[in-house]
């Protein structure tokens, strides 16, 4: 990464002007970083945000004041280093950075020639050996919670992922983490104490003194608030740094570490951060959007843990919502995971909430040449996809008690990418795409939906016919989730903000 970076023209040195606030974790830690880019933002600030994976376009993931860079921002750029990557690549063996590692090189070169304030960097994979830990010298790290996810990068127990995610810790510089599990928070502590860093954990949201009462956050669900706090921490210690007039560190020296883990203090946030936590806005992450009779709830968790906290913000939501809808209510699920992820263990825990249909599809937004490449996946084929949720379907009959049907049905025959339909007992479908999927769970009265120009995919009439409850309902929620791949699709076709 080191030597990429050279050829692209840029020095390790030069990162140190950026003012780093690096954060890692497994789940909240593009949270965290929205939340914490809004607060700074908001004190006048000019920003950089660098954030994995984007909804929609690639550009989304380099943020100048919190919107991705401009079309032409981005081919100026991207141009420039790719051109120099390119002109050296033949006396390095041919050698040239792959997606995630040019995208990080990328980023690094448009906040240096935008002469940005500071930089907020969320850690792609990891930490310790993620390319944007060419990072030396940040501002200050931060850790939110800590999970089981990329098992076969990372290791196969918290305290192995831990280990990896405090690799971020540099010697000196302050870092902060949000309550953690004894093992985990056992070894960041290791961590700690070997780098030589002080190391402080956040108190809960409610520890936080505020004129005004509770602080409201911008984002929904009680998962948030940990974030929230994470996020206060870091922008205050970035703050403090900032604003001391020889810009010197708030904090004892490396040598004060013996004393452990810390316990950070609540204080009074400021009006500005106050109303910074209140602004935060990070689309895909649990998200409404109403359309009129249909309703969306995206949460783009994949890991059992933020499931869990996903179906607590959904049950509560739609919960609120059906209280006063004055009629019946149909739930759809829609679902998709990827990757060496656990399916039926995130499915079994979306049980609960009772859905009337759950819709399968993977992560292709519209089963067509001409679909976004910013949002394809090179990397695994259409059959694949297709069998990942075959599998879901056939985990979610199980989970509810079903025997799997042996005669599926075909929706439409396409020479490309069927549907397949379980018996009506099942009340399960597999969609081919992201688009199909959504023209036939919103029966037409997403007003978004219906005037777009994208032609309608054709059912079989048996198929139209099971969807007789969508559209006598008065009202159809669809918790979207399992994927923020899938989310971005979803957003792609029903948020106008995000048509390309």
């Amino acid at each position: 990464m080191r030597g990429f970076l050279e050829r692209a023209g840029l020095s390790v040195e030069d990162l140190d002007h950026l003012n780093i606030i690096h954060v890692t974790g497994t789940k909240g830690k593009g949270s965290t970083c929205a939340f914490t880019e809004q607060i700074l933002r908001s004190y006048g600030f000019q920003t950089g945000f660098y954030s994995s994976p984007h909804l929609v376009q690639v550009r989304e993931r380099i943020r100048i004041n919190g919107k991705p860079i401009s079309k032409e921002l981005f081919t100026k750029y991207f141009w420039q280093v790719y051109g120099r990557l390119y002109e050296t690549k033949d006396a390095y063996g041919g050698s040239m950075p792959a997606y995630f590692r040019f995208l990080t090189i990328l980023a690094f070169h448009v906040f240096l020639q935008e002469k940005v304030d500071l930089a907020v960097i969320e850690v792609g994979i990891g930490g310790a050996y993620d390319c944007t830990n060419i990072i030396r010298r940040p501002w200050v790290c931060g850790i939110s919670s800590l999970g089981i996810d990329h098992t076969s990068i990372l290791g196969d127990t918290i305290e192995k992922i831990a280990w990896q995610k405090g690799g971020i810790f540099k010697p000196g510089v302050p870092a902060f983490t949000v309550k953690q599990p004894d093992g985990p928070m056992t070894v960041l502590k290791e961590r700690a104490e070997e780098i030589g860093c002080p190391l402080w954990v956040c108190p809960e949201l409610g520890e936080y003194p505020a004129d005004s009462g509770p602080l409201h956050l911008g984002m929904a669900g009680q998962h948030q608030h940990s974030n929230a706090s994470l996020a206060l921490q870091l922008s205050h210690s970035w703050l403090e740094r900032r604003c001391l007039p020889d810009n010197s560190l708030p904090f004892q020296p490396a040598t004060d570490t013996s004393k452990g883990v810390l316990p950070a203090a609540g204080f009074r946030p400021s009006p500005i951060m106050v109303k910074g936590l209140s602004d935060t806005e990070w689309p895909g992450r649990t998200q409404t959007l109403n359309h009129g009779p249909v309703t969306y709830f995206m949460d783009g968790a994949h890991t059992t843990r933020s499931m869990l906290a996903c179906v607590q913000w959904f049950s509560e939501a739609a919960a609120q919502q059906e209280r006063t809808a004055g009629g019946p209510v149909v739930r759809v699920l829609l679902f998709n995971s990827t990757g060496e992820r656990d399916s039926a263990a995130m499915l079994k825990l979306l049980v609960p909430c009772h859905f009337d249909f759950a819709v399968f599809c993977p992560n292709i937004t519209e089963a067509i040449a001409s679909c976004n490449a910013d949002q394809q996946n090179f990397n695994v084929s259409v059959e694949n996809m297709l069998t990942r949720c075959l599998d879901n379907q056939r985990s979610w009959h199980l989970l509810n008690g079903q025997e799997e049907k042996p005669d599926s049905q075909l929706l439409i025959s396409r020479d490309t990418l069927p549907m397949v339909a379980s018996g009506q007992r099942s009340e399960t479908l597999v969609f081919p795409c992201i688009l199909s999927a959504l023209q036939w769970l919103s029966q037409g009265r997403d007003s978004i939906l219906a005037h777009t120009d994208t032609r309608v995919i054709p059912v079989k009439p048996s198929v139209t016919a099971k969807a007789a409850p969508l559209r006598d309902a008065t009202s159809i929620h669809v918790l979207v989730t399992g994927s923020l791949h899938l989310v971005g699709g979803v957003l792609k076709h029903v948020d106008p903000s995000f048509a390309c």
